[in-house]
């Protein structure tokens, strides 16, 4: 299954807009967080020759601006996108949703949006001492489990324990997107990139909000298997 990396940090070319947050597009369908402004993904988009019209559904990691930063442009093109959140997201979030003529989706537990596709629900998490819900993405292929991760303000670990208490019999091939780690000292990241060998997650990426150190603790330790994320980069998992 493919993953387009459309919005992040980095790109792999200077016609693409680059910044703060992050987005993504499986299977040319459905899009994983919008990144901080619409104005960045409708030009990503563009350049990469990605058509709206085919997009089916969106899914928001959490409430935080540098990932529904594109919601809004993108509702205001296509009325009636579904659009998947928490139930605890703001009711600020939710009404605007609606007012666009968004199809509001919330999906609380372990859920199927796609075939092959499933979202872990709603987790709980915190960011400055207050309640940040936030959901990931998992993919089913026939690599195994792949998780995409928004910024894993619940933690990272418990995002994967929530995902392998779903599939429990599913071996997990790669785990990429926001960890949250850019804080964290550098023995607990350790720790973490040794959990994930020990969960035997064949394949990682820590992005966006991971920091520098945790990108290259899990590069030395994942060596060829390490994931590198640009916008404009094609992933097939």
């Amino acid at each position: 299954m493919e993953v387009r990396i459309i919005f992040n940090s980095e790109a792999v070319s200077e016609k693409l807009s680059t910044g703060w947050g992050f987005s993504c597009l499986v299977n040319n369908e459905i899009l994983f967080d919008t990144g901080e402004k619409g104005e960045y993904l409708f030009n990503n988009m563009a350049a990469l020759d990605i058509d709206i019209a085919q997009i089916k559904k969106v899914v928001i990691s959490h409430d935080h601006w540098d990932h529904t930063g594109g919601l809004w442009k993108l509702l205001e093109q296509r009325k009636g996108l579904e659009v998947y959140a928490c139930p605890n997201f703001s009711e600020e979030f939710k009404h605007k949703v609606r007012q666009l003529q968004g199809v509001l989706i919330e999906s609380k537990e372990i859920m199927a949006i796609a075939k092959d596709i499933f979202l872990t629900g709603e987790i709980p998490g915190t960011y400055n001492n207050k309640d940040m819900p936030e959901q990931s993405f998992i993919v089913n292929t026939q690599n195994g489990i792949s998780v995409i991760t928004g910024c894993a303000h619940p933690g990272i670990l418990n995002i994967l324990e929530k995902v392998k208490s779903g599939f429990p019999n599913y071996q997990i091939h790669a785990v990429f997107g926001g960890f949250h780690l850019k804080n964290e000292k550098e023995s607990i990241i350790e720790d973490i990139a040794n959990k994930f060998q020990a969960m035997g997650v064949k394949k990682t990426g820590p992005t966006h909000c991971s920091g520098s150190i945790a990108e290259n603790i899990f590069k030395r330790k994942y060596g060829d298997s390490f994931m590198f994320l640009k916008a404009g980069q094609g992933l097939n998992i």
